[in-house]
This record gives C-alpha cells, sequence and structure tokens, in this order.
C-alpha cells in the first residue's frame, strides 16, 4: 500500500478518535452526536456546489450508507451512555475491519496477500485485546458495540462499491453526510427541539470542530478506497484506537497500564505489515 494512503489514512484516524471523544465527553450524548452530525452535514452541503455530481449508478449505495450511519450514530450514543470509549470505541472500530475483510472477497472480488491478512489480524487482535483490558463498562455496552461493528462493516461495504462507481468520491461521501444528518436533525427537532436549540448555543464551535474533522476523514477514507483494496482500507482506518487511547488516558482519565501499551504495539505492527501488502 502507498506510503500517503498510510500517512493520510492514520491521520483520519486520529480526527475519528477525537470525534468519538468528544461524543463520550458530553454531557448529553445524544444532543453531542445530533449536534455533530448536522454540522458535518452543513460543511458537507456547503462543500458541494463547487463538485461535480457522483454518477447515477452510486446513488442506490449513498442511500443505502446514509441508512445505515444513521442507525450507526444512534447507537453510538446510547452504548457511550453505557460503556467506557476505551471498551466501546475498540470492540466496534476493531470487529468492523475484519467484517469487511471477510466479506470483501465476496462483495467486491477483492484477495488479499497474507501480509495484508496479517496486518488485518495485529489490528483486529490488538483493538479487540483492549476492549477486553478495560476495566469497567457493561455486557450492554459492548453488545451495542458490536451491533455498530455490523453496521459499520455495511456501510464500508457499499461505499467500497459505490464510491468506485461514482466519478466523484468527494461528492459522494458529501451526499452521505448530508443525507444522514438531515433524519437525526429532523427527528431531535420533533421530539425534543427546546432542549436541543438551548443545548447548541455553547457548544457550536465543538460541533464546527467535530463536523469539520468527520467530514476530513469520510472523504479521505472514501479517496484511499479508490487506490487500495477496501479491508486494508478499513483496518488502517481502525488505528483510530491509538489515539482514542491516548485520549482515554489523558483527557477522560482512564487508566493505561502495560497491556494496553503491548496491544498498542500489536496495532502499529499491523499497520506496517499493510505497508508491505
Amino acid at each position: 500500500m502507498p506510503f500517503t494512503v498510510i500517512a493520510l489514512m492514520m491521520s483520519a484516524a486520529t480526527l475519528s478518535a477525537t470525534f468519538n471523544a468528544l461524543i463520550k465527553g458530553a454531557d448529553d450524548k445524544l444532543f453531542m452526536t445530533i449536534l455533530l452530525t448536522t454540522a458535518t452535514g452543513v460543511v458537507s452541503a456547503l462543500a458541494l456546489p463547487f463538485l461535480s455530481g457522483p454518477a447515477l449508478a452510486s446513488w442506490p449505495f449513498i442511500a443505502v450508507s446514509a441508512t445505515l450511519s444513521v442507525g450507526y450514530y444512534a447507537v453510538v450514543a446510547e452504548a457511550y451512555q453505557v460503556a467506557d470509549l476505551s471498551q466501546a470505541f475498540p470492540v466496534m472500530r476493531g470487529t468492523a475491519p475484519l467484517l469487511v475483510a471477510l466479506a470483501s472477497r465476496t462483495l467486491i472480488g477483492e484477495h488479499l496477500s497474507w501480509p495484508a491478512w496479517l496486518g488485518v489480524g495485529l489490528i483486529c487482535s490488538g483493538i479487540l485485546g483492549l476492549a477486553t483490558s478495560a476495566r469497567s463498562g457493561s455486557a450492554k455496552g459492548v453488545g451495542l458495540a458490536l451491533v455498530n461493528a455490523v453496521l459499520i462493516a455495511g456501510y464500508t461495504c457499499s461505499d467500497g462499491i459505490g464510491v468506485r462507481r461514482s466519478g466523484s468520491p468527494f461528492a459522494y461521501g458529501l451526499w452521505v453526510n448530508v443525507l444522514t444528518a438531515v433524519p437525526l436533525l429532523a427527528w431531535t427537532l420533533l421530539g425534543r427541539r427546546r432542549a436541543f436549540v438551548r443545548y447548541v448555543p455553547a457548544r457550536l464551535h465543538l460541533g464546527l470542530l467535530g463536523g469539520l474533522a468527520s467530514t476530513t476523514v469520510y472523504s479521505v477514507t472514501l479517496w484511499g478506497m479508490t487506490v487500495a483494496p477496501v479491508a486494508l482500507v478499513a483496518a488502517l482506518r481502525e488505528t483510530s484506537i491509538l489515539s482514542a487511547l491516548a485520549i482515554s488516558a489523558v483527557f477522560l482519565k482512564e487508566k493505561v497500564g502495560l497491556r494496553r501499551a503491548l496491544l498498542a504495539c500489536a496495532i502499529a505492527g499491523g499497520a506496517m505489515a499493510l505497508r508491505l501488502a
């Protein structure tokens, strides 16, 4: 895999961890999720006029990805209510690339080399090991994280096919962002409009920061899928757990011991294996 792809994906992974940390650290995780997705949709909508539209053949995949993304964000907010970032995030993000790797051969027709499988395996093992080392959490939190892993794998496979048919990977991602934000915001305004309107002003700067981060992460990921195998991009993206681990320790005050450090090294080794693929 080209070094440029790896560097950009690992940068995007850091932004992804920051996005999730904003949700976990919020006093109202559902409202923060809606604020972040709305900001992402607004940023995306503002950029769309400057890009050519996705090809017609990619629109069914845009619809599938947006639908699965709505479910993903709803479950994310609930998962962080009952589980630590250092537990839920590794489970959902660590299981997904393994599911994508298993499905990509059938759905996308990609065949991975042994270094690629080694990299995927190391990354998944390290991330899931970090999840089992979490000191706190709940069975419900792990269950919700596993549900989200399936949703992540679903929209990743959909994107892997759709973005290659779009002719415009960035416009493809921006449309998914917009179509994800609209139903989530509409649902919130219909049910809890006054509370949400009161919640937003003091946290608008966080919403804009998260929106820019999310738009960048998704755009870079989709571009990566056009130049590298989808399974490898999915696995490399989940090195975001390394950033999440640091954020958990520094900002959320969760303990990071030797075991977690060794598991983090396994993830780094997986990224190196992908470089050889």
